[in-house]
C-alpha cells in the first residue's frame, strides 16, 4: 500500500478527509496569488471566499473535465444527497457574496 492510499483510507462517509485537506490547503496558499490576479481584472475576491469556494469549484472542475469523484456523482445525483447539495449551495452563496466588481480607475490607485 503506498503513502497516498494509505491518506486516503482515512474517511467521513465516502469522502477521503486527506482529499478535503489537500484541497483546501492548496485553496489557502494560492488564494493570495489568485485575488491579485482576479484585482487586475477587476474583479475583488477576498481570500476567505476562496475557501468557501474550494468545494463548489473542485465539483465544477471535476464535473468540467470528466474525473467523477464521488462527491461530484452525488451532487449531479437528482434523487439523493439533498444535504449535499444544500451543503454546496450555501458554501457558493457564502463564497460569491464578498465578490465586488470594480472599475478600473480604483485599480490604479490602488496599485
Amino acid at each position: 500500500m503506498s503513502s497516498i492510499e494509505f491518506l486516503r483510507q482515512f474517511r467521513l462517509g465516502e469522502y477521503a478527509i486527506f482529499d478535503f485537506a489537500v484541497s483546501f490547503l492548496g485553496i489557502f496558499l494560492l488564494s493570495p496569488l489568485l485575488s491579485r490576479l482576479f484585482l487586475k481584472l477587476g474583479i475583488k475576491i477576498p481570500k476567505i471566499n476562496w475557501l468557501f469556494l474550494t468545494l463548489p469549484l473542485s465539483i465544477l472542475v471535476h464535473w468540467l473535465t470528466g474525473r467523477m469523484t464521488p462527491m461530484t456523482i452525488n451532487f449531479i445525483n437528482l434523487h439523493d444527497f439533498y444535504f449535499l447539495k444544500v451543503v454546496i449551495i450555501g458554501l457558493t452563496i457564502l463564497g460569491l457574496r464578498g465578490i465586488k466588481f470594480i472599475r478600473k480607475n480604483k485599480i490604479a490607485k490602488n496599485n
